[in-house]
């Protein structure tokens, strides 16, 4: 008798495919982190005003990519959802209605962007020449937004079945194409004009749109479209939106009120000088490159927790998520300890003087255990997204980010003290997520959840 073949959108509890899995995440995830760490690098040979510049510029973006993502995991953990339950056809509906939801947040962004946003930088920096050089930049660059979130929600169907090898296609496709451009646009080779700061923007946007061409592509080509029903499900379904809305909305809030957070510590570094703020955004730009394997973790507990619950194995998430929690640790500790041997070159990679080494050093020491407190904690909170409990999530961020918030104040506004200080924030939000999560995940009330 010839045995039944597993059905190959439904995932099994082991290391092997936890990495099959988050490897591949971890490069598409490094995407968007290389595009903003390339813009950086250029710009820092352009001079430091531009950098520093570009570290507001890229925690508002990151405002909207965020939202953005909020849809993509409240998506993903529905898809996984239907994937474990072996209800294919319904994985098409809600991809398609994914994209609409999408498109019409993107429209949104881009008129805050024009019509609210000048007068808030405007209202928030002290430098006018920053006012200037970031509101021209970001009127360029938030014209991407709708390449970057068809190309997020497609994350949530590859890694939702369990194909996440498909999205190196994309990155492949985006890197070399930010790369190029990055380089043509803000120095004016291959007869590209010379547009300095702005060239970024226009970097971007172009490597956005070619990252979510070629991926939509191997989709087409590699048959998934068909064996998702993603073709035949393209009318406006209520339901389906609705259920998205509800299982997203609270993480769309999460995220944008994290991220807000963050740039709320932004304009406090802001007033304490453009070498600081320069320091700063070198430090988003490495927490955020080397945070990507965290992350990668993080969307496979989302995923591989929903697709574990929808087979009816809930006896069996907890032993999961400790097997993914080993795994992110692990990668994280020898991040860890790579960052603190080498520092010197991580930072100068940005051209900058050794004053700006010098100074980023113990800034860099703290980040590199922070990095290691956000490989657990992101993954217990990502767990709480996989049983669809996402309002808990909202809970957590709103509580964390109270105390994150009162503490940057204090340090940088306040007491006006170093930046080392200001960055030790970073510890207090991921021990207070770790905490939150873990005891509810703990308590199991998530096993009564039904999505």
């Amino acid at each position: 008798m010839t045995p039944m073949k597993s059905n190959p959108l439904k995932v099994e509890i082991s290391n092997r495919q936890i990495l099959q899995i988050a490897l591949p995440i971890s490069l598409a995830m490094l995407v968007p982190q290389i595009n903003f760490i390339t813009n950086n690098i250029f710009l820092g040979h352009l001079n430091e005003e531009s950098l520093a510049a570009a570290g507001i510029t890229g925690v508002y973006y990151l405002i909207f990519a965020v939202i953005g993502n909020g849809i993509n995991n409240g998506l993903q953990a529905l898809i996984a959802r239907r994937a474990g339950e072996d209800r294919i056809q319904e994985i098409g509906k809600l991809f398609a209605q994914g994209i609409r939801i999408g498109l019409v947040i993107a429209i949104a962004g881009i008129l805050i962007t024009w019509f609210l946003a000048p007068g808030i930088l405007d209202l928030s920096l002290s430098s006018e020449t920053l006012k200037i050089k970031s509101i021209q930049f970001l009127k360029i660059r938030i014209w991407g937004l709708p390449f970057l979130y068809i190309y997020q929600l497609r994350n949530a169907l590859l890694i939702g079945t369990n194909q996440s090898k498909f999205l190196v296609y994309g990155t492949i496709a985006e890197t070399i194409t930010n790369i190029v451009f990055d380089y043509g646009f803000i120095f004016g080779h291959f007869g590209l004009p010379e547009l300095g700061f702005n060239g970024a923007a226009f970097a971007s946007i172009i490597a956005e749109a070619a990252g979510m061409i070629v991926v939509f592509a191997v989709i087409h080509v590699k048959g998934i479209g068909e064996q998702l029903y993603i073709y035949k499900n393209r009318g406006l379904d209520k339901k389906n939106i609705r259920l998205i809305l509800v299982q997203s909305s609270p993480l769309v809030f999460q995220y944008a009120i994290s991220i807000i957070s963050w740039e709320f510590f932004y304009i406090l570094i802001e007033h304490h000088g453009k070498e600081d703020l320069a320091i700063s955004n070198s430090m988003r730009n490495i927490f955020g490159l080397f945070g990507g394997f965290t992350w990668a973790f993080a969307s496979t507990t989302n995923s591989m927790v929903s697709n574990i619950i929808g087979q009816g194995r809930q006896d069996k998430v907890i032993l999961l998520i400790n097997k993914i929690v080993r795994l992110s640790v692990i990668f994280s500790i020898i991040i860890a300890i790579l960052l603190n041997i080498f520092p010197r070159f991580f930072l100068s990679i940005y051209g900058q003087d050794q004053s700006f080494i010098q100074h980023a050093i113990p800034v860099i020491h703290v980040v590199s255990l922070a990095l290691i407190l956000m490989s657990f904690g992101t993954i217990w909170l990502n767990a709480v997204v996989g049983t669809g409990n996402t309002r808990v999530n909202l809970a957590i961020e709103i509580i964390t980010i109270i105390f994150y918030s009162i503490y940057v104040y204090l340090v940088l506004g306040y007491w006006n003290l170093p930046i080392v200080y200001g960055w030790m924030s970073e510890w207090l939000y991921w021990i207070f997520t770790f905490v939150l999560a873990y005891m509810y995940m703990r308590s199991g009330k998530w096993r009564e959840k039904v999505i």
